[in-house]
């Protein structure tokens, strides 16, 4: 039986994209393949669960919309998720998978899963990292069998070619994907505002139909 690594596991209110207010069961897994400039959640210490261990803990929650699957990145651990969500459905919620979007082999073992794909699309002027754009035209490629919507993290450092660059590849994928421009809680929300207009322009001009600025709403309400 796979073994996961688990950095914590608790309930709060989803605060990032489309499904921001609900309540959710989050379960944060330990590792990355990525090393982003603005990431929030550096992990240094882990526990291991099983599958049965790790939906018994999830069942002594109530009253929620959904199991957020996040990290670090979840699909590090893909195969452990292949064992974890056939017993999840035996708890009768949806799951949500919040993803850097740079794995399309990892879902496409999951997807059947999965209900809500939440993507992070990586820009490399704002991660400050090598660009993902082959994986993320893959990745949405898979995703598209779920319910997917795409986040863009936008800070000081965000280049307008990035946003040619991202707008392609989701216009080519299906320019009705919701798309949130989310403001680097580190460069602060009202100093970007500007830009992330402009970019919002650029990217509905293009033909991209749903596309929101949205903060970090647990981070303004200033809960976990």
């Amino acid at each position: 039986m796979k073994i996961a690594k688990i950095a914590e596991i608790f309930d709060s209110v989803q605060g990032e994209g489309i499904y921001a207010g609900v309540r959710q069961v989050f379960v944060r897994f330990f590792g990355c393949n990525l090393k982003c400039s603005f990431c929030d959640t550096p992990l240094a210490a882990y526990f291991e669960k099983t599958p049965d261990e790790l939906c018994s803990e999830i069942s002594k929650y109530s009253n929620f919309h959904s199991i957020s699957l996040t990290g670090g990145e979840p699909l590090c651990q893909a195969d452990f998720l292949k064992d974890l969500l056939p017993r999840t459905r035996a708890l009768q919620h949806k799951i949500y998978l919040e993803t850097n979007g740079a794995l399309p082999q990892e879902l496409q073992k999951i997807i059947d899963g999965v209900d809500i794909i939440a993507m992070d699309m990586k820009l490399p002027s704002s991660t400050r990292g090598s660009s993902q754009w082959p994986q993320h035209e893959g990745f949405l490629k898979v995703a598209l069998k779920k319910g997917v919507f795409i986040k863009m993290v936008i800070t000081k450092e965000t280049e307008l070619e990035d946003i040619f660059r991202a707008r392609a590849i989701i216009r080519k994928a299906n320019p009705c994907i919701s798309v949130i421009l989310q403001p680097d809680w580190h460069d602060g929300c009202a100093t970007l505002l500007d830009k992330m207009v402009s970019f919002k322009r650029e990217l509905v001009l293009y033909g991209i139909h749903d596309v929101r600025i949205l903060p970090q709403a647990h981070k303004v309400a200033g809960i976990k």
